[in-house]
């Protein structure tokens, strides 16, 4: 019988997501001492380390992946128990933690505003990141729910689209290839792009269509930002590949144009997803559903 407690267990999931004792003693609140002593006793009770060093860095043992698989299903669980007692308490409230990728949140906010005039007592905790980044936030359960393109099927996801999202050629209204009516996919091989970081979706989406055709990209330059992009093809840096949610604005006013690309638009959809063996809370079943059934005509309509 193993006689460790849920603190420890909070402090051991810390340290792993960090792999630093000093960065989990600063979230907890507590000494690195403290934090050290912690992590002791929990390597007592299961009686086999769950950390080694490596000169200055420690990494997860066998045992601390093992036991990182077990903490993570125990949290997941309790966080699941509180929603329900809350739900029978009848608490006339919700709380609902939703992770974006970085494109997903040219959209998702007009999404909420009319999810939060329905339901005025859900609490929303918007957390927007590239895609890497939000599937390890699924893979901890610290997120509820994400938007998202599709997840990888190795993945232990559950994810619907509800959404479809059209990647384009972008290019600053001066550029000789906006005189073309049709532009041959070939003729990209000359051109300079400016791309989102590796580990974004649209980054994935770029090398695959350019593999298919066996073309290497010439990326002048890596930007973590839409924005960023967005403003270096309208200086006249080079082409850009986007998603046409997050452009609106620049094609109204002009500052940006869609080049008619063979191959384009590259037709992806948006998913909503959460890891397959969670219960989902009345809030996140009710954002879900919302999404599923309302966000293609809502957006229409803007």
């Amino acid at each position: 019988m193993l006689h460790f407690t849920l603190r420890q267990l909070q402090v051991f999931e810390k340290v792993a997501r960090h792999l630093n004792y000093s960065r989990a003693a600063e979230e907890l609140y507590l000494s690195q001492p403290a934090v050290s002593m912690q992590i002791k006793q929990l390597e007592g009770h299961i009686g086999l380390p769950l950390f080694e060093q490596m000169g200055k860095k420690i990494f997860l043992t066998e045992a601390g992946r093992e036991l990182l698989h077990y903490s993570r299903n125990i949290t997941q669980q309790l966080t699941e128990m509180k929603v329900v007692f809350d739900e029978m308490k009848g608490l006339g409230q919700g709380k609902l933690t939703l992770s974006v990728v970085n494109t997903a949140n040219y959209f998702t906010p007009q999404l909420l505003a009319k999810f939060c005039q329905r339901h005025p007592h859900i609490n929303v905790i918007l957390q927007v990141a590239n895609r890497d980044a939000v599937l390890k936030q699924l893979a901890d359960n610290s997120t509820d729910l994400a938007i998202m393109g599709q997840p990888p099927k190795d993945a232990d996801l559950s994810a619907e689209s509800f959404l479809d999202n059209p990647l384009v050629v972008i290019a600053a209204p001066g550029h000789p290839l906006t005189k073309l009516k049709h532009v041959k996919f070939a003729r990209l091989a000359a051109e300079t792009f400016l791309s989102r970081e590796q580990g974004s979706g649209t980054r994935s989406a770029m090398e695959r269509v350019f593999a298919q055709h066996q073309i290497q990209p010439h990326i002048s330059m890596e930007m973590e930002t839409n924005e960023a992009i967005k403003q270096a093809v309208q200086a006249g840096m080079g082409l850009g590949i986007l998603s046409l949610h997050s452009i609106e604005l620049e094609l109204e006013t002009r500052r940006l144009v869609v080049l008619n690309v063979e191959h384009f638009p590259l037709l992806r959809h948006w998913f909503v997803a959460h890891r397959s063996n969670k219960r989902l809370s009345s809030a996140a079943l009710a954002f879900k559903e919302f999404l599923l059934h309302e966000a293609k005509k809502i957006l229409a309509a803007h």
